[in-house]
């Protein structure tokens, strides 16, 4: 028995899940989880993520996705299903602040996020030692504004990863490089988007004298700090907060963003709709 997953998007209409259930039914599959969502009942889009046993020794994942073709082409549906046990490839581009990187790692070595790590690409040198300790390829990449050395990355990218992570990368990625890659690339920006894009946002938000600051996780698109938002997090703060202060509490926001939204992302919980998220919960 293996556990598989459906995503599952159209127009809202009736008769999607009894047409759905019925198949996985038919050939032999157990429903474990199953969660929707529609946007407006009467004119919305609709969104549906299945969790299922099947007997592959019966009926194989590619039978069933033969035989779901023509329900999606009925309900004009974009689909798929993915084996919930074969892991993602993660790369991980990361620059000098090494917070989210470390939690990332020790939540991998636990098992808490399933997935491989081929490679750690850094243009700060210090953290090849952690790297070494978890026994993941390091390759240091002196990048910077002027030169962000893209050609590099890319080559040792290759086609090793599934997905990539920015565990708070601070450079930006060209419209080349995201053309060139062309998957889906996670990164954690320190504020609440979308307010403070961009560079200092805990500067800006003292200068601005907020009550709350945030964390966000998001896909990486053209427009900066722009993406499709996937995690949030908060934290109040006061008028006795300073730079420093804001930078502490942040970091342990932007460890939980990004780790809820690599989590969500190899559980096969995210689906991408115009500018935004629909996330099933965990």
């Amino acid at each position: 028995m293996n556990t598989f997953i459906l995503l599952f998007e159209c127009h809202d209409q009736q008769g999607i899940v009894a047409k759905i259930s019925a198949l996985i039914f038919k050939y032999g599959g157990n429903i474990i989880t199953a969660d929707q969502y529609s946007s407006d009942v009467t004119s919305g889009h609709f969104f549906l993520r299945i969790e299922f046993f099947l007997d592959d020794r019966r009926t194989s994942k590619e039978t069933l996705q033969e035989k779901l073709a023509p329900i999606a082409k009925k309900f004009k549906a974009q689909c798929a299903i993915y084996q919930k046990t074969k892991r993602m490839n993660a790369g991980i581009l990361v620059s000098e602040p090494g917070h989210c990187l470390a939690e990332i790692l020790y939540l991998w070595k636990t098992g808490e996020l399933a997935m491989n790590i081929p490679f750690i690409i850094s243009n700060f040198s210090g953290h090849q030692e952690l790297a070494k300790q978890y026994k993941i390829p390091f390759y240091f990449i002196k990048a910077t504004k002027e030169n962000r050395r893209e050609d590099e990355l890319l080559k040792i990218i290759g086609g090793k990863t599934d997905f990539l992570i920015l565990a708070r990368y601070m450079l930006i990625l060209s419209k080349n490089f995201l053309s060139s890659y062309k998957k889906d690339i996670i990164n954690v920006h320190h504020g609440f988007l979308p307010s403070f894009k961009g560079m200092n946002p805990y500067q800006q938000a003292l200068d601005k004298g907020v009550k709350i600051i945030g964390a966000t996780s998001h896909f990486v698109t053209e427009g900066l700090d722009e993406g499709p938002i996937i995690a949030q997090a908060v934290e109040h703060v006061s008028h006795t907060d300073n730079l420093q202060s804001l930078i502490r509490k942040g970091k342990t926001l932007e460890k939980k963003v990004l780790v809820e939204a690599v989590h969500n992302y190899i559980d096969y919980r995210i689906i991408k709709y115009r500018n935004k998220t629909i996330v099933f919960s965990l």
